[in-house]
């Protein structure tokens, strides 16, 4: 039995051949980047508001503690002098960055919060007073 030998030209792809299979995994490429950016965009956003969720927890807790609010956050990780009744930490680790790498913004008194904190991040833009900051005062905000 005499098997057909098979040139190299046989058994290449043909360049129209590799074209077409790049546009096809081009096409998939722009349908399928832009569902899984705009994913990562929402999932820091949710980040952010669960970080000021569990920070503002430790706020509270703190105040509890200490009959005040802290001065800075840090002293829910190192006991400030002036704190008596410290029971901390209160976070298990250090301030977490926001999900953009910028420090979370806390001032106490609040002058959106009566009586409180306010609790912020600058969002993606990394600038304060845009539409896309996530804050502790507007709960309906994203």
């Amino acid at each position: 039995m005499n098997k057909p030998i098979q040139s190299p030209q046989n058994s290449a792809f043909t360049l129209v051949e590799m074209l077409l299979v790049l546009v096809i995994l081009a096409t998939l490429a722009a349908i399928v980047y832009p569902k899984l950016a705009g994913r990562t965009q929402q999932a820091q956003l949710t980040a952010a508001k669960s970080q000021i969720a569990s920070i503002s927890l430790a706020l509270n807790a703190y105040e509890v503690d200490n009959g005040y609010y802290p001065k800075s956050l840090d002293a829910l990780i190192n006991q400030p002098a002036d704190a008596n009744n410290w029971h901390g930490p209160y976070l298990e680790k250090a301030v977490p960055l926001d999900p953009w790498n910028n420090n979370y913004l806390y001032e106490y008194p609040g002058k959106h919060t009566q009586n409180g904190f306010d609790l912020m991040s600058a969002g993606p833009d990394g600038r304060t007073g845009t539409d896309d900051d996530i804050n502790n005062w507007d709960a309906n905000k994203r």
